[in-house]
């Protein structure tokens, strides 16, 4: 499954460069599949690693943000295997005939 979250620190101060950055630490040293953007982050894995990953990186942000904000969107679909991740886009770029920036 694919799973794409946002995390919002709030009562931080407008800046979040250093909470965000101790999100994505936290996603990186995971062990999962992810794509950080600038909006977001898409991570793969099953239910629990996806889920379980999320509590963690809300408790990151909680340790220095007295209250968050998230959204998660969640992709399931069983019948393909792992690696959507990379796969979806290339699907999409062979619709289109050319690599998408990014």
């Amino acid at each position: 499954m694919l799973v794409e979250f946002n995390i919002v620190p709030i009562g931080t101060g407008e800046s979040m460069g250093d909470v965000i950055a101790g999100v994505l630490k936290v996603v990186d040293n995971s062990g999962l599949p992810y794509r950080a953007n600038a909006m977001g982050t898409v991570i793969e894995g099953n239910w629990d690693e996806c889920m379980g990953l999320i509590k963690k990186c809300h408790d990151e942000v909680m340790k220095t943000a007295p209250r968050l904000y998230s959204s998660i969107n969640i992709d399931i679909r069983p019948s393909k295997p792992l690696d959507r991740l990379t796969e979806k886009l290339k699907s999409v770029e062979k619709r289109l005939g050319k690599s998408l920036k990014g």
